[in-house]
């Protein structure tokens, strides 16, 4: 069967001459739209009947067969990487906070606001457990 809608595309696409799209005007742009838009819906269908007949369906896929996923880490929240005297942290993501700016300018080193990771707060131990 694909290889019969191969041959047709094949020889749709033969028989189609190339078109210039600057040349058309805008409501030739939206017909041309139409007919690109009739012949992927038929293409789609022509999966999900193959899906069908193999047993499954695009809703079983989860239905991400044209979307992309987000980055694993996007959103998450982290444990804080950098503390200031006056109890403020900062994760180490995004922009510097004014607090640490300020230090830095002082003469403070970036180096004297970690956080000892061997002793890991409880906050970012229960956010690890959550996983």
């Amino acid at each position: 069967m694909a290889k019969k809608r191969k041959k047709q595309i094949a020889r749709k696409q033969r028989n189609q001459r190339k078109q210039n799209l600057t040349g058309l005007d805008f409501d030739a742009l939206i017909a041309l739209r139409n007919q690109v838009d009739e012949a992927l819906t038929g293409y789609r269908s022509t999966l999900e009947r193959q899906l069908a007949a193999l047993g499954s369906s695009v809703a079983s896929l989860g239905g991400k067969v044209a979307r992309r996923g987000r980055g694993a880490m996007k959103g998450m929240k982290v444990a804080p990487k950098y503390r200031g005297p006056d109890g403020d942290t900062w994760a180490g993501r995004g922009a510097t906070p004014r607090w640490l700016k300020a230090a830095i300018k002082e003469g403070g080193k970036l180096e004297d606001f970690l956080i000892d990771k061997a002793t890991p707060t409880k906050r970012a131990t229960k956010r690890r457990k959550k996983k």
